[in-house]
């Protein structure tokens, strides 16, 4: 499946990628560095030791990669106030402050990903970032966001059937509804009244907003 999508960023002519990442690793500031540079599709790659060096020059970023040695929550809530399109990706980072603070943001694009995700899963959600999409593995998502920033005493939804979660799934990596009723075999319409279905037990009102919801409550696999 990470094949096929990055097929299909790479069919849609995105690949002039620019990414800021931040660790205060020196090892994994040159791993990570290495392994974007050699990413077809990132064009850019501004690394910084702190969320505090982000300025004006790497501020053109369509993605800010943050890695384990991030160092401040308070400092990236002022970046992404400045810069509403960046989309967020959090390799290997299982900081819950950050997490309470994620969970309140709803303008800026989300994925999870482990330290040790590969280059096409690290490719293929930074293109997902870069569209506005929200993309996480579940257990990840619940460590960061079920334990540290979501109210668990919150109105539980209601399930999702298996179908919905095919489509939901879907959804995140950016298919229309034509694309989807092809791919299982049903009818637009059908498509059309599932994701309905999906807004209505998820509460969101958008596309995006269903995959955020869904990415926080681990319904979504990368």
């Amino acid at each position: 499946m990470v094949e096929d999508n990055i097929n299909q960023w790479r069919a849609a002519g995105r690949l002039e990628l620019t990414v800021c990442l931040v660790t205060d690793s020196p090892a994994l500031q040159v791993g990570l560095f290495n392994i974007l540079n050699n990413i077809d599709s990132v064009e850019q790659v501004f690394s910084l030791e702190s969320i505090t060096e982000y300025d004006s020059h790497s501020s053109g970023a369509d993605v800010l990669l943050l890695a384990p040695g991030f160092d401040s929550a308070l400092e990236l809530k002022k970046v992404l106030d400045d810069s509403p399109e960046v989309g967020i990706l959090l390799l290997g980072v299982d900081d819950l402050q950050l997490g309470r603070l994620l969970a309140t943001i709803s303008d800026h694009a989300l994925g999870i990903l482990p330290l040790e995700a590969t280059a096409e899963q690290i490719e293929v959600t930074l293109h997902a970032l870069s569209s506005g999409l929200s993309v996480g593995m579940p257990d990840l998502v619940n460590a960061l966001f079920w334990e540290g920033a979501i109210d668990l005493d919150e109105e539980p939804i209601e399930p999702l059937t298996d179908r919905e979660l095919e489509v939901l799934q879907m959804l995140a990596q950016g298919l229309t509804n034509k694309q989807i009723a092809a791919a299982l075999e049903i009818s637009t319409h059908t498509v059309k009244f599932h994701v309905s279905s999906i807004y209505s037990k998820l509460g969101a009102a958008s596309r995006t907003e269903a995959v955020r919801l869904g990415v926080r409550r681990g319904l979504i696999l990368l």
